[in-house]
């Protein structure tokens, strides 16, 4: 890691989408118009951001972008909505679940990956002015409180985030709008699908443009509709060859579970008057169980998990799932195995192994907490992004009384969430603790000259 260079200052933090859970209560019922003031907060999860990517790569490839290079964001809220700008994609929760089909999904893709080939915010400079950046670490800290226990100061956090701000912004004009229209007709096309469904995405909120600004959803705020633009779209997509191609089944099934998580999630009421219908199917069951867990009865959840579980054994998002209650609930102990199995299905996915870490380092044992660590090092060699596993990683080495080294993983959490005075301080108490020339010293040393000069800092320094 030593070799890192620290050139540009590094996005979001990291953590499970289980914590939109103390998110959600906030949230309320679904708005009958836009509120600006709606909380909401940047959740992870490997289940539906795999979704999310396998959606979208066709679409990043037909318009010759590079996948990899392109950061897929979930936003939890339930405003519809979603936008793009150099490097990122972000999509929110509000937007899956009102999608009715994942051609829906992938026509408000195939749009925004529009923006981003046509460099339409990067031209103009819209991302910059808007402050995305600091939007995102300001969703990042909001969950993390809430992580911490303090569930209010999470609220506050994510509803004071500079977001709407930051949309109207980056609001497109019109006629790049019916540009993006055209390119992502073009691009879903060329993926082999049919763009019949960004077609009725729009058409199925076309009443959007008789409101006024401030009661349309977010998306319609941004990306200004109009009939004229749905027509003409309508007209170049019933020429294409793939019009009528129908949804991958496949697609349709991980659709279907994703927004049945989300679901179970955010509406655990709702999930739970379904899970009531007979011969009920997978998804449904699987909304239900989560919604059991959001609603602190863990003895059901853990009850449907473990029958879905006798039907797909090798469903690592099970096995997440079952490991996550266990240790929210206080049963650390038991948490280990179901964790453990959903590493060995999934040894890819870095934030199964950060939920193994976090089980781990929980124990009493110090032969646990040296596993702990590995596991998160592991994933955070797979994604160093991760705030969340660097802020276990601290607590896992001052417990182990490794008091450099717990320096410099604290130094790199506040690095992340954006705060460079804390990073600095921490790295170079980091830096008179660790080795000289070892990869942690390095990276502390990194740190270092990466903040030390930085404004913000500075101005701290100061007391500006």
């Amino acid at each position: 890691m030593g070799g890192r260079r620290l050139a540009h200052l590094r996005k979001g933090a990291a953590t499970a989408l289980c914590l939109v859970a103390a998110l959600a209560p906030l949230l309320g019922p679904a708005p009958a118009r836009a509120q600006s003031s709606e909380p909401m907060s940047l959740i992870r999860d490997t289940e539906i951001e795999e979704t999310l990517r396998l959606d979208s790569e066709p679409l990043f490839r037909a318009a010759g972008l590079e996948s990899k290079s392109i950061r897929i964001l979930l936003i939890g809220s339930r405003d519809l909505n979603a936008f793009a700008g150099p490097g990122v994609m972000a999509v929110f929760t509000g937007l899956i679940l009102e999608s009715k089909s994942p051609n829906e999904l992938q026509g408000v893709i195939a749009h925004e990956v529009a923006h981003l080939a046509g460099g339409h915010s990067a031209r103009s400079g819209e991302m910059s002015q808007a402050g995305l950046r600091p939007f995102l670490l300001t969703m990042g800290l909001g969950v993390l409180a809430a992580l911490a226990g303090n569930v209010e100061a999470g609220a506050v956090l994510a509803s004071n985030a500079s977001f709407f701000g930051a949309l109207g912004a980056m609001g497109y004009s019109r006629e790049q709008e019916s540009r993006a229209d055209q390119a992502g007709a073009s691009y879903l096309e060329a993926a082999g699908l049919s763009g019949r469904g960004l077609v009725t995405f729009f058409d199925n909120f076309r009443y959007q443009e008789v409101f006024a600004e401030a009661r349309r959803f977010g998306y319609f705020r941004s990306h200004p509709l109009s009939s004229s633009r749905i027509e003409a779209l309508r007209a170049r997509v019933e020429q294409m060859s793939h019009v009528d191609a129908p949804d991958d089944p496949e697609s349709v099934r991980r659709h279907t579970i994703m927004k049945a998580k989300l679901q179970g999630f955010i509406n655990p009421g709702v999930a739970i008057v379904k899970c009531a219908e007979p011969k009920a199917d997978y998804p449904t069951r699987y909304a239900c169980a989560i919604a059991q867990y959001q609603l602190k009865e863990p003895d059901r959840a853990l009850k449907l998990i473990d029958a879905l579980l006798a039907e797909q054994p090798e469903n690592p998002y099970l096995w997440e799932l079952k490991g996550q209650i266990l240790f929210e609930f206080g049963r650390t102990a038991e948490a280990e195995a179901p964790q453990r199995r959903s590493v060995t299905l999934k040894p890819n996915a870095p934030l199964l192994r950060v939920n193994l870490g976090q089980t781990l380092i929980a124990l009493p044992e110090e032969t646990k907490v040296d596993e702990g660590i590995r596991e998160l090092k592991t994933a955070l060699n797979q994604d160093d992004e991760n705030s969340v596993a660097w802020r276990l990683l601290a607590q896992a080495y001052d417990a182990r009384k490794r008091d450099g080294l717990a320096r410099y993983a604290t130094a790199e959490y506040n690095y992340i969430e954006g705060d460079k005075r804390q990073a600095l301080i921490f790295a170079l108490r980091a830096r008179d603790l660790l080795e000289r020339n070892t990869p942690e010293w390095r990276r502390a040393n990194d740190i270092v000259l990466a903040t030390e000069n930085d404004p913000q800092v500075i101005r701290a320094r100061r007391g500006g």
